[in-house]
């Protein structure tokens, strides 16, 4: 055979001919047999039944002698076969736990070879001397426990050992899991964790011990940050699951065992972590992801289903993430459940986890590729809307909490409460900025989103304008009442001056909604030169009062040049509200004048009214009032301001 052809040697130079052949894999000891009989139960007893059972053959006839053929216990799994050359015996030990490696430094052992314990090679060489039967009843400090007594007095005390130890055990099953190393290793790792703070555990580096002499690398180690997580991620899904377990047994917390699936799951789904780096686990190297989609679907709904709960409920109340897990982190795994067809309750339960994060989440995170042939917008726009939904009920669900506990912590969870809405409010509203470009977003699709939202959750409404502007400027084909549903989410008493300046000069605005603008407009000037004038005043009055007190007049020199100042300002205010105002009543005037005529010609040479209703063309040649036409930046969140217009004289 082709493994026989590649078969690996291994000689034990001491000078003595060997008569012990094993056979273990595609390795083959020759070794001596006294040394290993007097360490190993198993060896010793097969081989001397081998050479009792050689003597009385000798005594039988050759007839017996063919029938005698090879000797076989089931019980030891191993076979003894008859070499050719007298007084050496070949023993093949088939499916021996921890391999060739295992059984050479156990046959060290034998010879008296110093051993250097492990994490990796602690579990193997455990379960190779239970197998031989190495036990301190067949020989004084021998080899099992040896490996017990490293176990329990390094490997279990060092938590990253322990996952080390862990990560060989894998290999080792079921004999690793029936003498207790699996359920020991992952006791101590879970009692390691219940005892540490989250922040600790997240950044604790814990240092190699496996060199007692290698203090550099240690610092080294200590430096770049190593985790618990990086080691846990290496695990298999089995016994991962175990670990996640015990945590929850032993009360870890639930940021902890948030953050190690979501570690798990960005180390074993291809293309989940944008970095791409995949670090080996202690003492099994890399883990292998899933090959096949069954596979990494079962998975992702695994570790969805172990994630706790007391985070969505943490995060609800305090309105802020908890944890160290990112929304963007998440949204990475909602967008892998989407393509790997997950079920319905994992996907459910991972946007009601989005929505108590959706405050700390980017507007590129919420942009999730539509996979349904059903849908046939770019984005996922239904999955946007369930989540801000989500989040709202979770608001809820925080304001009733905040009211029960009492007035003096009420202040603090509204306050953070107040700031996530706001958060929320300009995410949406630079989302909808993004997806307004889609051709396919259908009007009322863009104005239920942007309506999903309460009044308080914006300040001002110049970033859902601007995603206005947009969809308008992308979708040249609405009808007017199309136009005007879109421009009514808007509210037009929350627009800057800066904004209500833009939207007056918007030719892609309904008429109804640029009227609106430019009254609010007037209102908000209005308020401002009436704030302005009380400021003056009382700053005039108090100035005066301790001018007269302090330097004899001095101050109330420079308060009243400031008072003059401000008056100037007030008066340039002044007069452009009287422009606006007359604008609009000549606006008023000649709509009134169309109404009533019902589109028949003007007299005096006048034009006549086009049959689409298109009035603003002849407002603006009849009355001089022009908005020259201006373009609104995607791109930037400033508004695009018009420019002065020289003052019109009044005539009395």
């Amino acid at each position: 055979m082709a493994s026989k052809a590649i078969a690996l040697v291994f000689f034990c130079l001491c000078g003595l001919p060997s008569d012990v052949v094993i056979e273990v894999g595609d390795m083959t000891f020759h070794l001596h047999k006294f040394p290993l009989m007097s360490r190993s139960k198993k060896l010793h007893d097969l081989i001397t039944n081998k050479e009792s059972r050689e003597a009385s053959r000798r005594g039988r006839g050759a007839e017996e002698e063919e029938d005698a053929g090879e000797i076989r216990e089931e019980e030891l799994d191993v076979v003894l076969e008859e070499d050719e050359e007298a007084d050496v015996h070949r023993i093949r030990l088939p499916e021996f736990p921890g391999g060739a490696e295992a059984f050479e430094l156990a046959a060290k052992f034998c010879y008296g070879v110093k051993l250097d314990l492990t994490p990796a090679t602690a579990a193997p060489l455990r379960c190779a001397a239970e197998r031989l039967g190495m036990s301190d009843d067949h020989s004084e400090d021998n080899l099992v426990s040896r490996a017990d007594r490293f176990i329990s007095q390094t490997v279990l005390r060092n938590p990253r050992d322990a996952i080390r130890t862990l990560k060989s055990c894998e290999g080792l099953l079921p004999l690793a899991d029936d003498l207790g190393l699996v359920s020991r290793c992952v006791d101590a790792v879970a009692a390691k964790a219940a005892a540490s703070t989250p922040t600790a555990l997240f950044g604790w580096p814990i240092a190699d011990d496996d060199r007692a002499g290698d203090r550099q690398r240690r610092k080294t180690g200590a430096a770049a940050g190593a985790t618990w997580f990086d080691d846990l991620a290496g695990l298999s899904l089995a016994t991962f699951t175990r670990v996640i377990a015990a945590m929850k047994e032993h009360g870890v917390g639930p940021e902890v065992i948030e953050g190690a699936l979501i570690a798990y799951a960005k180390r074993s789904i291809p293309g989940l972590s944008r970095t791409g780096r995949h670090v080996g686990g202690g003492g099994g190297g890399a883990v292998a992801p899933p090959s096949s989609d069954g596979e990494q679907k079962a998975l992702l709904e695994t570790v969805i289903a172990n994630l706790p709960e007391e985070t969505i409920k943490s995060s609800a109340h305090t309105g802020t993430a908890v944890g160290a897990t990112t929304a963007r982190v998440l949204f990475g795994l909602l967008r892998t459940a989407n393509i790997l067809h997950a079920s319905e309750a994992s996907r459910d339960m991972l946007e009601r986890r989005i929505a108590a994060r959706l405050p700390d989440a980017a507007v590129d995170d919420l942009l999730i590729p539509s996979y349904s042939y059903l849908v046939e917008t770019l984005y996922d726009v239904d999955c946007v809307e369930r989540i801000v939904r989500y989040f709202l009920e979770g608001r809820d669900v925080a304001d009733e909490g905040n009211e029960e506990e009492g007035s003096e912590a009420e202040t603090p969870g509204r306050e953070a409460s107040r700031r996530a809405m706001l958060a929320v409010g300009r995410l949406v509203d630079a989302y909808l900025g993004e997806i307004a470009t889609d051709a396919n977003l259908k009007p009322d699709k863009f104005c239920d989103l942007a309506w999903a939202l309460p009044d308080g959750a914006r300040v001002y409404d110049d970033g859902l304008y601007r995603a206005v502007d947009i969809y308008l400027k992308a979708h040249p084909g609405l009808s007017e009442e199309e136009k005007e549903k879109v421009s009514g989410v808007v509210d037009g008493r929350k627009l800057t001056l800066e904004a209500c300046t833009h939207a007056a000069q918007n030719e892609r605005l309904p008429l109804r909604t640029v009227v609106q603008v430019l009254f609010f407009e007037q209102l908000q000037l209005r308020r401002a030169i009436a704030r302005t004038i009380m400021a003056n005043e009382g700053g005039a009055a108090g100035s005066g009062e301790e001018g007269g007190e302090s330097d004899g007049g001095g101050t109330w020199r420079v308060a009243a040049r400031g008072n003059q100042m401000l008056r100037l300002d007030m008066d340039s205010m002044r007069n452009r509200v009287q422009e606006l105002e007359r604008e609009c009543t000549s606006m008023r005037k000649a709509i009134d004048k169309m109404d009533r005529r019902g589109g028949a010609p003007v007299d005096r040479g006048a034009p006549s009214v086009p049959a689409d209703g298109r009035w603003g063309a002849i407002v603006t040649k009849r009355f001089g009032c022009k908005f020259p036409a201006q373009v609104c930046q995607s791109q930037q969140r400033t508004v695009v301001a018009r420019t002065r217009r020289p003052r019109i004289e009044q005539s009395p």
